[in-house]
């Protein structure tokens, strides 16, 4: 039977749903604070590498760690975050990923050594990996259906659609204008304001009775850092390296072995019905191919501004700002729209739209210009994900039951983290190759014409997205999610207080 309620004093939620009610309003101002710091930190410090190599003597080899160590930790660790706030209160797991990211911040910002760097990137992975999953589930618990929830989600979409290109420009301010250290530093105060600020403005959800699926959480950590190892291993070497092949074999078995059991505990981790709804396994697949999509194309335009048409950090950033500006306007207008239009246009527009701002940026040059080489295809892009965030994310998270919130919000993170390590090691590997077929011609070229084969590649797993939301994604059906006939007994005991004042009835709305 579920434990007691945290006696935290309840946050009233209105009858209508109206954001405008103050605690409310700053219950999505803290969790989308969180949201963009986590997001941001992927690529904050990508702008700092050539000083912090400079400073702290990495080789070149070394240096990927600092990139590394946070996906590891963050990849390998998201499901067990997100469980681990269904299990244990998805306030207090919040605060706590967010207090380990905001301290391992702090430690790396004052590293001396290249150990000590990557060990601090290593600790903010283990914080962001609580943080991230249980920030979105935080949502689903603390804004009802329809339009307010819709508003924040739009919130929450764009910090995260968005946060890659602000770390890019906020990265890039800090290392011109004050020190790399201040990239990590910056995570602090905003850190310390989100721990104050959540017991005050956010509800607890109750703990729920049950053992850790500690198989489960062992097999499937191992299975993900494994697979996160592997592929950036293969972005930096090649493929059929022994460094690669051997952890993405140990990948393969690893995650085997969870799958096996999952669907035989009864206490899983990850139950296997999680993916019974068609559209939310649609949407899982979705992020990973747009992840796999587009933020490598921020690996790749960062390098191309600043090693082939010379910009500094600051105005590499700053080349990014309108990336930011248009997804958040668009996952603004779009999160109004979507309880109109439903998800499934704009799932299905957005890819086409992203394929074709990438085959449009497979034109670069050593001579392109900004405005209409990179800055028009980035618009494009920009308005594109905008809009495929806000339905992609409700419809991943909707009728999911209440104590699998968490999980259902840690899959949709693992797939854009395992998108993005995926595609970097496979367009990497593309772009080499590319750049090394290359002859006779100056360095500046040959590597242009990696990077412009890299984003026709990109460009067509994008197109796959496309596909797969064409023939995964349906119009909600308005019935309920089934439920297995072995679990119909228990539906009344999840039906228990909440942390909000109020008591929930099971959420099996269908996702079709």
């Amino acid at each position: 039977m579920p434990s007691t309620p945290d006696t935290a004093r309840p946050v009233p939620v209105p009858e209508d749903g109206d954001l405008a009610h103050p605690r409310l309003g700053l219950a999505l101002v803290v969790i989308a604070a969180a949201q963009l710091m986590v997001v941001l930190d992927a690529t904050i410090v990508n702008v700092a590498l050539p000083s912090i190599q400079r400073q702290l003597h990495f080789s070149s080899v070394n240096l990927e760690w600092v990139i590394t160590g946070y996906a590891l930790a963050f990849g390998g660790l998201l499901l067990l975050g997100g469980r681990l706030g269904d299990l244990f209160g998805r306030r207090r797991m919040f605060v706590v990923g967010v207090a380990l990211f905001s301290v391992a911040s702090f430690l790396g910002g004052f590293a001396v050594d290249q150990a000590w760097l990557i060990g601090a990137r290593v600790l903010q992975g283990v914080g962001g990996a609580i943080a991230a999953p249980t920030a979105l589930a935080l949502i689903t618990s603390t804004f009802p259906e329809g339009p307010s929830r819709n508003r924040a989600m739009g919130v929450y979409a764009a910090m995260a659609g968005s946060g890659g290109a602000i770390g890019l420009l906020l990265g890039g301010v800090l290392t011109d204008v004050a020190s790399w250290r201040w990239v990590l530093f910056v995570n602090v105060p905003i850190g310390a304001l989100v721990v104050l600020a959540a017991p005050r403005v956010l509800g607890e959800t109750s703990t729920r009775a049950g053992r850790m699926d500690l198989p489960g959480a062992l097999s499937v950590t191992a299975g993900m850092t494994s697979l996160v190892y592997g592929l950036a291993h293969a972005a930096a070497h090649s493929w059929n390296n022994a460094g690669t092949i051997a952890p993405l074999a140990a990948a393969g078995l690893l995650l085997g072995i969870f799958v096996s059991i999952e669907s035989r505990s009864s206490h899983a981790l990850m139950p296997l019905r999680i993916f019974a709804s068609r559209n939310r396994a649609g949407s899982y697949g979705i992020m990973l191919a747009v992840g796999a999509a587009i933020f490598s194309m921020f690996f790749f335009l960062t390098q191309f501004v600043q090693n082939i048409l010379g910009y500094s950090p600051l105005k590499a950033g700053l080349s990014f700002l309108p990336l930011s500006a248009g997804i958040v306007t668009a996952a603004t207008v779009m999160s109004r729209l979507v309880g109109r239009i439903g998800p499934r246009l704009p799932m299905t527009i957005a890819p086409l739209g992203a394929t074709a701002g990438l085959l449009w940026l497979s034109r670069l040059s050593v001579h392109t210009n900004y405005l209409s080489g990179i800055l028009a295809p980035l618009m494009l892009i920009a308005l594109s994900m905008g809009s495929l965030f806000v339905p992609l994310t409700l419809t991943a998270v909707r009728g999911v039951r209440r104590e699998e919130a968490g999980l259902a919000s840690a899959l949709l993170n693992t797939g854009q983290q395992v998108g993005g390590s995926l595609g970097l090691a496979i367009l990497v590997t593309v772009a080499t190759a590319a750049s090394s077929a290359q002859h006779h011609v100056s360095r500046a070229v040959a590597v242009t014409a990696g990077y412009r084969n890299a984003l026709v590649v990109g460009a067509g797993i994008a197109a796959f997205a496309f596909v797969l939301a064409l023939v995964a994604i349906r119009p909600p059906a308005g019935g309920p999610d089934p439920v297995p006939a072995a679990e119909e007994e228990h539906v009344g005991e999840l039906q228990e207080f909440d942390g909000l004042g109020r008591e929930p009835a099971l959420e099996t709305t269908a996702s079709g």
